[in-house]
């Protein structure tokens, strides 16, 4: 599942085969852009913003190529003329150099914005989780500004801070032994659980592995998908419900009721 972990190290693959680069083809593959193109410009660089990616073409006045991958997008990277690991249908962006390509498949959401769009489209996130702003007491800030919220939610919304996605948000309130339905004010020690999402992407960022476990051939996670295994410090069955600000964000939700234990304030 794509996270800040997993679009950082999209954008530094994206970065290392573009950047600098003048594209021979450029095929956009959405209706609203599909005239776009590109050729004949050069790629400045490609940068990760939280969840969002920024293919910057042409000087400091240029575009910007913005997506997300949402639930199934992914970039791959192709010597020039290989054989592609995905249908070419499920394709939505092929930047191609004299080296090599770029490939954008099933990217939930791609558009082709002004360089001077860039604060407009992502200015709203959070202090990003891997990104050379990063700003706790900025994050704590924004935590606490929501007293009454849950914080499985909270952590989630990426105008508090951005990077974290589902994985992270049950692995984190695990770690920290919080309850997810308790609000913000209730937690314990928000610092260090600000802190601990920090030292988890940067755990995890140059990893294909995703673990916060510590171990990486067996048991990668505390929780997440281990509804029918049970809890990986004491066995407790895992429970799986679903949480989100209304019923079109609802997500699934893991957490130990033993090593989580619902806090008197939490709400239901």
């Amino acid at each position: 599942m794509p996270e800040g972990d997993t679009v950082w190290r999209a954008a530094r693959e994206l970065n290392t085969a573009l950047a600098g680069r003048t594209l021979t083809r450029c095929d956009i593959r959405v209706p609203r852009f599909a005239t776009v193109d590109f050729t004949g410009e050069t790629v400045q660089n490609v940068v990760a913003r939280g969840k969002h990616l920024l293919i910057r073409v042409g000087g400091d006045d240029g575009w910007t190529i913005h997506s997300h991958l949402k639930m199934e997008g992914l970039w791959h990277i192709y010597p020039k003329g290989a054989k592609w690991r995905r249908p070419a249908f499920k394709a939505r962006c092929i930047l191609e150099t004299p080296e090599s390509a770029a490939v954008g498949f099933e990217l939930g959401f791609l558009k082709v914005i002004p360089r001077s769009g860039e604060d407009e489209a992502v200015g709203y996130l959070g202090p990003d989780l891997l990104g050379p702003g990063w700003d706790p007491d900025e994050v704590l800030r924004r935590l606490l500004a929501q007293p009454d919220r849950p914080i499985g939610l909270a952590l989630l919304d990426q105008r508090n801070l951005a990077g974290i996605g589902n994985v992270y948000r049950c692995e984190l309130c695990f770690l920290a032994g919080v309850h997810p339905l308790t609000p913000v004010a209730g937690v314990k020690d928000l610092p260090r659980m600000v802190a601990l999402a920090k030292k988890l992407l940067e755990a995890n960022k140059a990893r294909s592995t995703r673990a916060t476990t510590g171990n990486l051939r067996g048991d990668t996670l505390w929780v997440y998908g281990r509804e029918h295994r049970g809890c990986l410090r004491c066995g407790t069955r895992v429970t799986l419900e679903q949480l989100g600000d209304n019923a079109l964000e609802l997500r699934d939700l893991y957490y130990c009721p033993y090593c989580q234990p619902a806090s008197p304030t939490a709400t239901p």
